[in-house]
Parts: C-alpha cells; sequence; structure tokens
C-alpha cells in the first residue's frame, strides 16, 4: 500500500514540475542597494489568480515559479518606495530580471487591493494571511497551522515554531485561556482564522522589552475575520455509533474590542482526549517564570503516587466529560479583567502487559526478569479556576495580580500478577492495590513595572504557592516483601497495607530589578531577592486486619513527623551590551543559603554562600539568521520529600527513605542554538544542543531482592551527565509542495549505588552502577498543498532506544490524505504502520492503525453531516518501552477498538 501511495505521490510531482518554469530576480532602489524582505507576486493576467509569491533575501534576490507561455503583472512592494507593476509574457525556459523600486509613499486611494501576500514580514513578527494556505479540508486551527511554512503542531498538540515551543496563544491580541496552545490549536474552527501573526523575541511587558533576553520567547496572534468580532460564533457537533458511543462536542466564540468570551466542552467515550493530566500540570496560569533563572534550582516535587496517566488517546477504554470558559473583559482603558476555568473528569482503564529486566549490581548484565500483567482502572476529576488583573495608567506603569487554584480528585484501582526468576528461582505474586490523592494548590502572583525615566526601569516581582497534599497508598499483598518491616501481623489472610502522607508547602518567591540603560545598546541589571519555603511532611504506614481493625508500625523507621525550612537571599548584576552583530550579557549572582530540618526530636541546620555565573551570547548573522549560546551555574536543591527519613512505598515492590543530612547538587548547562529563516527559498533551519553536567548528584542506594527494591536518598561523589539535541530541515518549494526532515536525541549517562549482597550494612562496599541511554528518533515527510487535487503526505520515522547495549527500535512509515472536491466533500485518511523490534530477536511485533472520514458541508451552509471511523483495522494493541537507572522495559498495552460515528454539527 506504502509502494503504491509513494509512486502516485511521485508521479503528481513530475506533472506538477513540469508545468512550471522559473523567474529569479533581484529587487533594488534606484542606487542599485539590494532591498531586503520586498514582496513580490505574480498575478496571472488570464485567470486572475496569484500563482507565485516571493521575498526578497538579503542580496535583493527572489524567485517565482511560473506557468509557461502566460501572461503575467508581476507586484513588488517595500515600505517606503512606490508599488511597482510590471508586466511580463513567460516563454518555456527559465529567465531572470531585475526591477528597480524608486522611494516615495504610497497612494492607496482608489486602489482596490485584490491579492495579499501568503507570507509578510514586520520587524520581528510573520504574518502568514491563512487563506492562502488553506485547501478546504480544515476543521481546527492546528489543520491550518500545520500548512505553515516553518510551523508545526507536536503529538502532544502543543505549537512549535522554529522548533521552540510556543509560550503564548492570542486571539485578537487577548489570551486564550492563559496561552496554553493546545486548547486553541484543538477548538479555534479554521474558517474563523485570517491571519497566523507569529510574535518572534515576544514580551508580555513593554516597558522590559529590550532590557531581557527574550529570544526564546515565541507568542503567536490568531486575527479573526470581519464578521467574526462582536457577534457569537462557533459549532455544536453530535454524535452516536454502535456499542452506545456517542460525543457532544459544543464550541462558542465572541470577540469584541472589549470582551472576549471562549466557552468548550466535550462529552464522549471514543477516547478524544481535550484535557489531559499533563495538560492540567502544564497549564499553570500564565504568571512570568523569570524568578527561577536566578542560579537557584528548588523546585517542589509531587506527591503523586505515581498514578497512571494515558498514552493521548491510546487506551482499552476512555470516557471523558470536559468544559472550559475563557473572559477577558476591558473595565476602562487602563484596566483588564481575565480569568478562566476549566473541569475535566475523565475514567480510563488500561490493560498492560510488560516485560522487566533488572541489571546485576556493577554489570550491565541482567540479574531478574519479571513478566507483569496490570490491569488499572482510573478516575481522573480536575479542575482549574484563574482570575487576573493588568492595570496599565501609562506606557510607563503596570500592575499585574493574579490568583488561580488547582485541586484534583484521582482514584486508580490495579491489578497486577508478575511472575520473576531470580538465580533460576521463579516466584508468583498478585497485588490489588488502590490509591488516592486529593491535592490542592494555590498561586498567587504580583507584578509591578515602573519606567522611571528613560534611562531607569524597575520590576518588582513576587510569588506565592500554597500546596496540600495527602496521597493513600493502599497495596494488598499475599507475602511480606520487605522482611524488615517489623511490626505486621502474620496470621492474617494477606498483608493490606495502608500508608497515608499529608504534605503542606508554603513557598514566597520575591525579588525586585532595577534596569539602567547606559546606551541605547548597553544596560546594567542589579537584581535583589529572596526565595522561602517551610514544608510540613507526616506519614504513618498501618495493616487492616481481618477483622476490619487497623494495626499501626508505631516503629520510627516507618513514620514521619518533619518541618523543613529552606532560604535563599541573592544579589545579582548583569551587563547587556550589542556590539555589531553580537549581542552579550554576561552576569553573577551571590546566594546566601539556610536550609533547616526538624524531626525525630532533633534539628539540623545548614548555612553556606555560593557564587554562580551566567553568560548569554547571540550573533546576529542576518535578520532571519542567528547562532545563541547560553552557558548557567546553578545550585540543585531538593524538598522536603528527600529529607524525610522514615520509610514510604513509592510502589508494592519499592520502599525508600530520605537522608536528612543531604547537601545541594552543582549543575552546570551548555546550550547552543542556531536558526535560519530563509524567504528567498521558504527554507527553516533550526538547531539546539544541550550539556548538563551535575556533581554531587542526589542518588539512590538501592539494595534489590528479586524484583523488590529498597532504597535511601545520599549524595555521591561522582558527576551525571546528559546531551539531548535536535535539528529539524522544513521547506516549502514549487508553491505545491512542504518538505521536512529532523532528528531529536538524548544521551544520559548517570551513576547510582547498588549495595553488595553479601555486605549490605557497609557501604564501603557498595558497587557504583553506571548507566547509559541513548535514544534517537529521524523524521522525513512530504506533503502537497494542492487547491483542487488531493493532497497526499508520506514520512517515515524510526526510533531507536539503546538501554545499556539492548536496543528497541521501532520504524514507522506514515501517511495522510485529505481531499476537497464536488465543493462540498471533504475526504481524511490517517495511516501509520508499525514494526517494532529489539536487537535480541525477543521482539519483533508489527501493526497498523488507520483513521478516516468523510463530511459533506455545501459552501456557506450551516450544517455539516460527518461519518468517521477510528481505529478503522481494529488493531489490538501497541508496543513501547522505558528505561532507568536499574532496569529498562518493554511493554504492549490494548487500545480501543474500531468505532464508527455519525455526527451532525451546526455552525453558528
Amino acid at each position: 500500500m506504502t509502494k503504491k501511495l509513494l509512486f502516485l505521490f511521485l508521479l503528481t510531482s513530475l506533472i506538477v514540475q513540469g508545468q512550471t518554469i522559473r523567474l529569479e530576480g533581484v529587487v533594488q532602489d534606484t542606487l542599485r542597494k539590494p532591498l531586503e524582505m520586498a514582496n513580490v507576486m505574480a498575478i496571472n493576467q488570464e485567470t486572475k489568480a496569484m500563482d507565485s509569491y516571493g521575498i526578497t533575501n538579503d542580496k535583493g534576490r527572489f524567485q517565482l515559479n511560473l506557468k509557461p507561455n502566460s501572461n503575467y503583472k508581476i507586484k513588488i512592494s517595500y515600505i517606503g518606495f512606490q508599488t511597482l507593476d510590471v508586466s511580463i509574457e513567460t516563454k518555456t525556459e527559465n529567465f531572470q530580471k531585475a526591477f528597480t523600486l524608486k522611494e516615495g509613499d504610497v497612494n492607496l486611494e482608489g486602489v482596490e487591493v485584490v491579492h495579499e501576500m501568503p507570507v509578510s514580514i514586520k520587524g520581528d513578527t510573520i504574518i502568514y494571511n491563512a487563506d492562502s494556505f488553506k485547501t478546504g479540508t480544515e476543521k481546527k486551527l492546528e489543520d491550518v497551522l500545520k500548512k505553515l511554512p516553518g510551523v508545526e503542531v507536536n503529538a502532544d498538540g502543543e505549537i512549535e515554531v522554529e522548533g521552540k515551543k510556543v509560550t503564548q496563544l492570542l486571539v485578537d491580541g487577548k489570551k486564550f485561556f492563559e496561552g496554553d496552545t493546545k486548547l486553541g490549536a484543538k477548538n479555534i474552527p479554521s474558517d474563523a482564522v485570517d491571519k497566523v501573526q507569529v510574535l518572534r523575541n515576544y514580551s508580555e511587558v513593554s516597558q522590559l522589552r529590550g532590557l531581557e533576553n527574550n529570544n526564546d520567547d515565541i507568542a503567536i496572534n490568531i486575527k479573526l475575520k470581519k464578521g467574526k468580532n462582536k457577534f457569537w460564533f462557533g459549532d455544536i457537533s453530535a454524535g452516536i455509533g454502535p456499542d452506545e458511543r456517542y460525543i457532544i462536542n459544543p464550541k462558542l466564540f465572541y470577540y469584541s474590542p472589549k470582551t472576549s468570551i471562549n466557552v468548550l466542552s466535550n462529552f464522549n467515550n471514543i477516547g478524544d482526549v481535550p484535557f489531559s493530566l499533563r495538560d492540567y500540570f502544564r497549564l499553570t496560569g500564565g504568571s512570568r517564570n523569570t524568578i527561577g533563572r536566578n542560579g537557584t534550582n528548588f523546585n517542589v516535587s509531587s506527591n503523586d503516587l505515581g498514578i497512571s496517566t494515558q498514552r493521548n488517546d491510546r487506551a482499552e477504554e476512555i470516557d471523558t466529560k470536559f468544559g472550559a470558559a475563557n473572559v477577558t473583559q476591558q473595565m476602562s482603558k487602563t484596566w483588564n479583567l481575565s480569568g478562566f476555568a476549566v473541569i475535566s473528569s475523565d475514567k480510563t482503564k488500561m490493560n498492560t502487559q510488560s516485560r522487566n529486566e533488572y541489571y546485576e549490581p556493577n554489570s550491565t548484565e541482567v540479574e531478574t526478569k519479571e513478566n507483569r500483567s496490570d490491569i488499572s482502572n482510573l478516575t481522573n476529576n480536575l479542575a482549574i479556576f484563574k482570575i487576573g488583573s493588568k492595570y496599565k495608567p501609562s506606557a510607563s506603569f503596570q500592575f499585574d495580580y493574579d490568583i488561580s487554584l488547582k485541586r484534583s480528585n484521582q482514584e486508580e484501582t490495579n491489578l497486577v500478577e508478575t511472575t520473576s526468576i531470580t538465580n533460576n528461582v521463579e516466584t508468583f505474586n498478585s497485588i490489588n492495590s488502590f490509591k488516592k490523592q486529593d491535592p490542592l494548590s494555590l498561586n498567587q502572583s504580583l507584578n509591578i513595572f515602573w519606567t522611571q525615566n528613560e534611562k531607569s526601569t524597575w520590576a518588582f516581582e513576587v510569588q506565592h504557592l500554597y500546596q496540600d497534599e495527602d496521597p493513600l497508598y493502599n497495596p494488598k499483598l499475599v507475602n511480606n516483601p520487605f522482611p524488615f518491616l517489623v511490626g505486621f501481623d502474620d496470621n492474617q489472610s494477606f498483608y493490606n497495607i495502608n500508608q497515608t502522607r499529608f504534605v503542606k508547602t508554603n513557598r514566597i518567591d520575591a525579588k525586585a530589578d532595577y534596569y539602567y540603560s547606559l546606551t541605547a545598546k548597553s544596560n546594567l541589571n542589579i537584581t535583589v531577592g529572596n526565595t522561602y519555603s517551610y514544608q510540613s511532611y507526616n506519614s504513618s504506614i498501618f495493616q487492616i486486619l481481618d477483622n476490619g481493625s487497623s494495626l499501626t508500625l508505631e516503629d520510627e523507621a516507618y513514620k514521619n513527623d518533619v518541618r523543613y525550612s529552606f532560604n535563599d537571599a541573592y544579589l545579582g548584576a548583569h551587563y547587556k551590551f550589542i556590539t555589531g552583530k553580537f549581542t552579550f550579557n554576561p552576569g553573577i549572582s551571590f546566594h546566601q543559603y539556610t536550609t533547616f530540618n526538624e524531626q525525630l526530636e532533633t534539628k539540623v541546620k545548614d548555612d553556606f554562600s555560593r557564587v554562580l555565573p551566567d553568560v548569554f551570547a547571540q550573533y546576529q548573522l542576518k535578520k532571519s539568521e542567528s547562532l545563541t549560546y547560553t552557558y548557567r551555574m546553578n545550585n540543585v536543591f531538593s524538598d522536603i520529600n528527600s529529607f524525610a527519613q522514615g520509610f514510604t512505598f513509592s510502589n508494592f515492590n519499592s520502599i525508600n527513605r530520605g537522608n536528612r543530612m543531604l547537601e545541594n547538587a552543582l549543575q552546570q548547562t551548555h546550550a547552543l542554538r542556531y536558526f535560519k529563516y530563509n524567504l528567498f527559498n521558504y527554507t527553516t533551519i533550526f538547531g539546539n544542543l544541550n550539556y548538563v553536567k551535575t556533581t554531587d548528584p542526589v542518588i539512590n542506594r538501592a539494595y534489590f531482592n528479586g524484583i523488590y527494591q529498597t532504597s535511601e536518598k545520599m549524595n555521591a561523589d561522582f558527576e551525571n551527565e546528559s546531551i539531548n539535541g535536535m535539528v529539524g530541515y522544513q521547506r516549502s518549494f514549487l508553491k505545491y509542495y512542504k518538505g521536512n526532515i529532523g532528528l531529536n536525541m538524548n544521551w544520559s549517562k548517570f551513576n547510582t549505588l547498588r549495595v553488595n549482597p553479601s555486605n549490605p550494612t557497609n557501604p564501603e562496599f557498595d558497587f557504583i552502577q553506571t548507566t547509559e541511554s541513548f535514544s534517537q528518533t529521524y523524521r522525513a515527510s512530504l506533503g502537497t498543498q494542492f487547491k483542487t487535487w488531493p493532497n497526499l503526505e508520506l514520512g517515515y520515522t524510526v526510533t531507536l532506544n539503546d538501554y545499556q547495549g539492548t536496543t528497541f527500535k521501532t520504524q514507522q512509515p506514515f501517511a495522510k490524505l485529505d481531499y476537497f472536491f464536488l465543493d462540498a466533500f471533504s475526504f481524511n485518511a490517517d495511516y501509520d504502520y508499525y514494526q517494532y523490534t529489539n536487537s535480541s530477536k525477543t521482539v519483533n511485533n508489527t501493526y497498523d492503525f488507520l483513521n478516516t472520514s468523510l463530511s459533506y458541508r455545501k459552501k456557506e451552509a450551516k450544517m455539516e453531516y460527518r461519518v468517521g471511523v477510528t481505529n478503522l483495522l481494529d488493531t489490538k494493541s501497541l508496543n513501547d518501552d522505558s528505561f532507568n537507572q536499574t532496569s529498562f522495559r518493554t511493554s504492549e498495552y490494548l487500545v480501543q477498538p474500531r468505532y464508527v460515528v455519525f455526527s451532525l454539527k451546526y455552525n453558528l
């Protein structure tokens, strides 16, 4: 099938290429100086259509692909110059021509603008005319974005430009759910989109533009079509299918100069996941994250019990209910209010068969092999509420306040059956477990930005986090796998173990920045700040007896009552200057740290100071080409979870404890990034390389008894290293094609300590376990963008995961077809073929997925009719693999069967 699709694709390519010739030209002023970023259009005089367009490069050059033996009007425009119209007649051969523009104002009075440039650039903003890239099959914003040069939508639904994730999504200049790009890409109707503006070097605060380094910050602003403002628009769709399958999906939008309202909802049991647990943690509420750049890495970890999450929309059964609303209101010329609410509830069943292999101490050989069957039922109830205020009475002053509340309720029941082999001894175990957690977090941020005068600018920022967690873990074991856990009643039908934890966190980050502009190209930044965190941690382990009563383990080794505080007072200085094409911003910060923990009726306090440097350097080769290097040294601190010395279960086969004497680790990060966007041939090239070295890391000292692990935290006198990078090449050519080549790689070397079984009580006899992993993903694709013909994208992805010499390989050829025909019908098909193997030839699985849909909607009609089929080939399962410092795993998990859904959609 793939070979036939490839043949059709190549045949279509040859036909189209044979029908074009190339005009290569140069645009210059009257002094013969080349004009960069001039717009060039070729209007076919017979059809009145724009057959080709181009933008000049730094040498004023452009190229157009035209039809032979045709008459064209070439339109050339450039800011500050008179528009030039030139008539030309093409022959059958390629040719060259120079064009000269005269300076002067452009008089648009009485001129009817019939054609728009598909792509144009104004400063740091790239503007795409959406209609120039639509083919008629687009339903959502993401369908449009995938067709734009240099823009991608990744597998998680997040928008990427130049290989970087977009940090903010705006609609008519207003934040869409605080910039969450997935909700916008998946829900904004494609027919409402007029322009897509890519805002590079984006800064939310106008006073700080040019003072901070915003090179990695990219925003996208969606300009709506006329008629979509001051009116409600959107759509309401509903569908049903066999086996009681259903989907209800209303989406409503309202935009006016002062008000925006977005209402989204989705109720279905066909695996459409509009808001996942991953999205819940990613949606932060929109506060600035500049406080995290001070050289200290102190993250409050989550006590999430490792509750399962579905792999996108792949699970045996998924039932979802989702609702969200976002409101922005301009209360006056100087004051804006905004807020959003997201509520989601889903029930998921997952069925996984896996094989785990555990390394021997001081070796890459496998010590224990385990076959595991895992059936879990998960209920996720998630809620986020956020209110924000922005007060800006003048261009020199801005006051922001935001408050957001996150609340979730999660439960998981799990049945695990394991068969493990250690030293030729086979052991079987069956475990029923129950997990429940109901965490709450409250975030507040207050920001003040004040431009005192043309030389001095001030920024004051305060953030507060309150977090309350209460996870409950309840495994029911046939045998006690940890003999040192004394105090259980062995005269019971099974070990019904319960573990409770109560963790509370209060954290306040505050800092003040003063920027002094020395010259137009240099400034000095002085920072004063403080981070303070106070946490409490209580845990206990008890056994539920057959008669319903409980037995608590009273030994101090099995419970915790801990108080932990962390304080970082710091002073920093940075000097930014621009010379020629170079931008430099070196800095240094002085930190005074104090940590304090109280447990076991004793106190441990630590005071020390450290100086941390950082460097930012950029070489701007051209307006659209740059090379950036950053260096940062960070102090890495653990939170209270690593200091609690009582044992806690992290899983039925893993129990661990902290170490109150832990010290911080030191981490160095080097990052190199290259970017080039060439509008002469619509080519985007980007790449980045990151190297991280951690000295004196906090690691686990682990003891294994088959598949059962006991570990404790400790500092180690060695280094952990990792390298990750990516390279991407994207090009649009011959007007109808878009090609993409990409590479992602990640190498890591981590060390841990394995207890010597012959002398487990003496750390001097421990083995240093060094594990390396190397993951690579190669991807290439080529697709068409015809207006009237079927559009086909063919691609191939290869993923290699090497875990200490054991390699898992996934080959994935894929094809995507969409066709708009008879002015009403849209057909879409998405096909993926997988071949999953390993280096030892013990795994060799092949499977494929095909999703199709056919819809009917007349132009300007309100109603759309659709039939869609997911998993048309009725594939039963998928494979994946993972790796950690002591073992690796390959698994097969069941997915939803074939679903056929008939639906109606009414467009408002």
